[in-house]
Parts: C-alpha cells; structure tokens; sequence
C-alpha cells in the first residue's frame, strides 16, 4: 500500500540519481576543504602543465612500510600528484619500493645514489629501542627522453627531528615538482653569460653552481677584452644574453668594459653580482695563520651609486657565525669564525624563502641608496642583531679564536643588521648619462627599460671547495660536515631573475601540517592507555546502574 503511494516520488529519486550519475561523466570538479588550500594549485603550476601534450611519467620512490613521519610525506606528496593528474590526464604516477628491487640493501645505496637520490637515514623510536630505517624520499620524472630527480623531503641546518623537516617539506612540495616539470619541458632554455676577464673565480671554483644551471639554462663563457677592438659587436653579442653573472672580479673593470655592462642593464639585461670589496681569503688564513684585509677597487662604485646601492669597504663580524675546524694539538675542534657571518633566511621573499641558512666569508656590507626613485630595493640577506664592522685594511688573525667571549666582548658587537644581499627591480639610469663617453655607439640609452639586478657583498657565495682537486657541491663544507644554503639561495636568484612565470612565488605557500608529539606519546601511553580501557568500562557501569535502577523504580 505504501509502495503504490509513493511510486511517484520513488520513481523521481531514481531518475534523478541516475541523471547526477550521467552527468558526473561530463562534469568533473575538485573541492579544497583545508584551510590552508595546500591542494590548491597556483596558476603558474597549472600554466605549466596543462599544455603538456605528451606522456610524462612520475616515479614516487617514497613507497612501502615508511616510518609514521614518512607515511605523512608520503600521502601528501600523493594528494599532490592527484590535482596534477587531475589537471592533465597525460600525466602517470607510479609508486614504487625501491627495496623490493633487490635484497642487497647497500648495493641498492650505491645504485640510487649514483642517480643523486641519496638515502636518508631515520631514527625509530619504540618501546624504549632506537632503531634505523632506510628511506628513499625522491621521485623522478621522464618527458620525452628527458629525466629529472625531485627531492621530496628538505634538509634544514636548523632542523633536528625528522617531523619538522617532513613539515618543511610538504611546503616545498608543489615548487619542487612544478620546477621539475617545467625543466623537462622546455626547449627554448634561456640563455646566461659568465663573465670572464677581470680575474673572476676560476672555473672549477663556480663548477658545480655552473653545472646545475646549465641543466636548466645554456650557460656560455662571455669576455668583454674585444670591447677595445669591437666595442658595438661586443654589446650586440651580450644582448643575446637574457642574464649576465659576474662572480667575484679581483680586477678593476675599465670604463669601456664598464659602458659595455651599462648598456646591457639599459637595454633590459638582468645580472647577478657577487663582488668581494677586500682582499681577505679563508686560504691564506689557514696557509699562513693570518691574512690581510685590504680594499679592493674594481671601479665600479660610480655605476652601483648611480643604480641604487653602495658596497662599503667594511668587514662585517657577526656573532651568529659559521664554524671552522683547528687542531689544538691533540685533535680537530670546531670553533666559531666571526667572519664568516651564517645568515638566517627570513620569509619576506620568494627567493629565500624556506632555504638553509647561507654562509658568507669575509664579507662587507651594503647600503640601499636613495639614489633611483624608481628602483625597488628589496634587502635578501643581512646579519643577525649581534654584528660589528671592521674597518679596512685589517690583519686578520687566527689567534683571534682564542679571545674570551663575554659581556665585554658580545657588547662590541652592537650594529644593527647589515645587509649582505639585496634585489633592485625597476628602470635604472645609465652611469654615463651626462658624461663623456668612452666609445661611440649606435644607439646610447640614458633611461632604461625594465631590469633586475641581486647583488651580495661576497664572491666566495659561489666558491665550492675541492676535494683532491675535484669540486664538491656549492654549500658543502668538507671539514665540518654541514650544508649550507648558498646553492639554493643563488639558485632561486637566477630563477626569480629569468623566471616569466612567477613559478618562484609558490615558494611562499604557507602549508601547516598538524603532527602527533612522539616524544610526549611515549611519556603518557600508559596514562593514555588506563584512559581508553578503564573509563569506557567505569560509563558502562554507571550507566547499567542507572538504567536498572529507574527500570526497577518504574515497574516496581
């Protein structure tokens, strides 16, 4: 009787949960429900993938039985992965346990390694036992014949327990594969100069940077010796270049050399400048026990005024400093090298965001001048709260370690923070506007168009050192042990320098992972264990007592 009442109504539920289902096929939508919108992808991760055309397949080697903080990396990394398939249906994800491929656990090491997906090594913490687990947290992905490897999980300086580098980590997430994938599609990689001829660092000192951005960018060897010869063919042919790096020149540039440059920024050319205004190495200091300290002239101070900025002839200390390794006679120590300032990253900026902590070497300081009212000056990286300056010349001298740190000491160090690195974006106006030229050109530019320059006080930020004569990767420090984050810091620079995606600003993505405190988990499991078996128990009790005594009072 029910039935034939309600067919109506029972017939139109049907007809339309099979409408909605027929139309599901045709409309499809994804709904981000966090609060922080991790899942979101931003408009340069999607203008990046979703003209791809072609298969391009993704292998996830963080798989498997992973410890509980790898298993949160692990289905966020996933959850990624599914808003890019989701956005382009070319794109295949694969999930594979690399220790499943083999039962030889450090011949697989050294097969992944070779590959650059080095292992990282966990900690486990269980009943009272420390154990190690081996993790491969790296994808790889394959476009046409080409590959690129992405790190998954973020080493961090700062960092000491796994979960908060597992938190950075999921933050960088979407740059690393929106990077990555970008780097694998491009064909029209952008062109850099390396400019050579005013005693810049040799090549095998800027061989492992050089050798990451010539993955991504076709990095060619400029010199500006045919500006005497050629002068206009050396400008056109430095035109070409959509960035030009000069890293740390030790000689002074000539006017021609530096009209040449003038005009290149005029004409809309982004350069990176890494400049030492002393004389001071680290080399010297360990050969000879000191070193001396003296201003370098490169002339170049009226071309970085007329720009915006001043590179002052000043040591900068700082008490915040990375550490140096010296035998006091019995074994090697640590001890802290005023002179080699470790700058803090903060989060004001794409390019710094979220990276290691930089190292600086007998570095000066720089000064954003009032100079350019329309260039926007944005400082990078400065020293800590803690900071002096020394005035130059100066001998330096390792004998400096062993003075006593107290309040007398600290109280010197009362500078506020010196800028070390800074971003100017804008139109800059030429060094010879109003001056007499040193060689005639076809077309002179006074105001220019829209250019970028970083500039930071310190040409050893590209220094990677060697070991037997081969170089090492750029922020790694033989003798300490410690990775610092000079190569992702100058990295980001050239990024954000050639980058006409803004791809870089997903750097800045605010991700906030809620993660259980293990360490409070083993101190109260026994409190908490009491709680979940012993109270349910107490409420069924209380609860029997109550229903049978109102039962008994009601039918009593």
């Amino acid at each position: 009787m029910w039935f034939k009442k309600n067919i109506v109504s029972i017939a139109i539920a049907l007809v339309a949960v099979i409408a909605i289902n027929m139309l599901s096929n045709f409309v499809f939508t994804r709904f981000d429900m966090t609060q922080d919108k991790r899942y979101t992808l931003s408009k340069a991760s999607k203008s990046t993938i979703e003209n791809i055309d072609d298969l391009i397949t993704i292998d996830v080697y963080l798989a498997g039985n992973l410890p509980a903080e790898f298993q949160r990396l692990q289905i966020e990394t996933k959850q990624l992965l599914e808003e890019f398939t989701a956005l382009n249906s070319n794109i295949v994800v694969n999930y594979v346990d690399p220790k499943t491929l083999t039962d030889d656990i450090d011949q697989l090491i050294g097969q992944m390694s070779q590959f650059g997906m080095v292992p990282a090594k966990v900690d486990i913490r269980e009943n009272g036992k420390t154990s190690q687990e081996i993790v491969f947290p790296w994808a790889e992905i394959i476009y046409n014949k080409k590959g690129k490897v992405v790190p998954l999980l973020k080493n961090n300086l700062l960092t000491q327990s796994t979960v908060e580098r597992v938190n950075n980590s999921v933050q960088h997430l979407e740059y690393a594969f929106a990077n990555a994938f970008k780097t694998v599609i491009e064909n029209n990689a952008k062109n850099i100069a390396y400019l050579i001829g005013n005693g810049q660092l040799e090549s095998k000192y800027a061989f492992d940077f050089l050798n990451t951005l010539s993955k991504n960018y076709r990095v060619t060897s400029f010199t500006l010796d045919s500006v005497q010869i050629q002068p206009n063919k050396t400008l056109d042919q430095l035109k070409k270049f959509d960035l030009a790096i000069v890293a740390k020149p030790t000689e002074a540039f000539s006017d021609s050399e530096k009209y040449v440059v003038d005009q290149y920024i005029m004409n809309g050319g982004k350069s990176l400048w890494l400049v030492d205004k002393t004389t001071a190495e680290m080399d010297s200091l360990f050969l000879q026990q000191k070193t001396l300290g003296m201003p370098r002239d490169l002339n170049l101070k009226d071309m970085f005024f007329q720009y915006g900025f001043r590179i002052n002839p000043v040591l900068v200390k700082d008490m915040y400093a990375s550490d140096i390794m010296l035998n006091d006679g019995k074994q090697f120590n640590r001890y802290p090298w005023f002179y080699n300032p470790l700058v803090i990253p903060g989060k004001h900026h794409e390019i710094i965001n979220n990276i290691n902590p930089v190292k600086f070497e007998f570095t000066t300081n720089i000064d954003l001048l009032k100079q350019g009212i329309n260039i926007k000056k944005t400082p990078l990286l400065h020293s800590s709260q803690l900071t002096a300056t020394v005035g130059l010349p100066k001998l330096i001298s390792l004998n400096e370690i062993s003075q006593t740190v107290n309040k007398e000491f600290a109280s010197k160090f009362n500078k506020k923070p010196q800028v070390l690195a800074a971003l100017l974006e804008g139109k800059f106006t030429s060094t010879f506007k109003n001056r007499i030229k040193p060689f005639k050109l076809k077309k002179h530019i006074d105001e220019g168009n829209d250019a970028k320059i970083i500039v930071a006080a310190d040409g050893d930020l590209v220094k990677n050192q060697l070991n037997k004569g081969e170089p090492l990767a750029l922020g790694f420090d033989k003798y300490t042990g410690q990775t610092y984050g000079n190569k992702e810091f100058l990295e980001n620079a050239v990024n954000y320098l050639l980058d006409d995606t803004g791809l870089l600003k997903v750097r800045n993505k605010e991700v906030k992972i809620p993660q259980l405190d293990v360490e409070r988990i083993a101190s109260e499991k026994r409190k908490w264990q009491i709680i979940n078996m012993v109270i349910p128990l107490i409420l069924l009790a209380v609860f029997g007592f109550v229903y049978n005594y109102i039962r008994k009072k009601k039918y009593t």
